[in-house]
């Protein structure tokens, strides 16, 4: 379920050349804040592949909301509190 909700955040990137040392500057709109930028196209993805599952672990851990894209959604783990 994972991999699925990766490929489909992914898949809905959107890339743009800018002005910078790693011209290629991918972002996905469902997820604010995730972005990451690349000398080439690839690693541009490699590299927001990489700040994706970043985030989805963090939000996870942490038991933040994680948006539903296109229909993909990913089951939200009930924070246990130490005690």
């Amino acid at each position: 379920m994972l991999t699925q909700y990766l490929q489909v955040a992914l898949d809905n990137a959107h890339y743009e050349i800018i002005e910078d040392e790693e011209p290629f500057y991918g972002e996905i709109p469902q997820l604010p804040g995730v972005w990451a930028t690349g000398a080439t196209l690839e690693a541009c993805r490699r590299n927001l592949a990489a700040t994706v599952e970043d985030w989805l672990l963090f939000s996870l851990a942490k038991g933040l909301p994680i948006p539903t894209i296109d229909g993909v959604t990913l089951p939200q783990p009930e924070l246990v509190a130490a005690g």
